[in-house]
């Protein structure tokens, strides 16, 4: 037979906090991720208003830079940045206001649901987590390799 989870008072008021806080970062995060998209528009219009000569390279400051090529694209990296943050942001969200609704109600069915979001925000995280180290120990690697071919060709 399945024993049923009982939470004490201790346990309620914790799960409250937390709510309050995860609402509080959720908030703010979809704040931040508005102005990246912002951001990131100005910066795509700003970007590609800057004029080019018939040759295709850049008038005026931004010509020896190797930016150029991509400057365009720069906006739209800050829109998928924000894309991309908006997912743990969201799911951080409906943590938390299903924990404020399942401890108003006592039903557990709502209070299961907010979990299921809380562990949803813990994966996305711990899976990003794993992609950005895989980066910078990809980085050191070719860092390494680049080093070690640069010094090999100066003797």
């Amino acid at each position: 037979m399945e024993e049923k989870l009982s939470l004490n008072d201790l346990a309620i008021g914790a799960l409250r906090e937390s709510a309050k806080w995860c609402l509080f970062l959720s908030i703010v995060g979809f704040i931040f991720i508005a102005l990246m998209v912002v951001i990131g528009a100005f910066t795509a219009v700003m970007m590609s208003a800057i004029p080019t000569d018939p040759y295709g390279g850049a008038m005026g400051p931004m010509a020896a830079n190797p930016f150029n090529a991509i400057k365009g694209y720069l906006g739209v990296f800050y829109i998928l940045l924000a894309l991309l943050y908006f997912f743990p942001v969201y799911y951080l969200y409906k943590y938390a206001n299903g924990t404020k609704q399942a401890l108003e109600s006592g039903n557990n069915d709502v209070l299961s649901n907010a979990l299921v979001n809380l562990k949803s925000h813990h994966k996305f995280l711990g899976i990003m987590t794993i992609i950005m180290i895989a980066i910078y120990i990809l980085i050191f690697i070719v860092g390494i390799v680049f080093g070690a071919a640069f010094a090999s060709s100066m003797h």
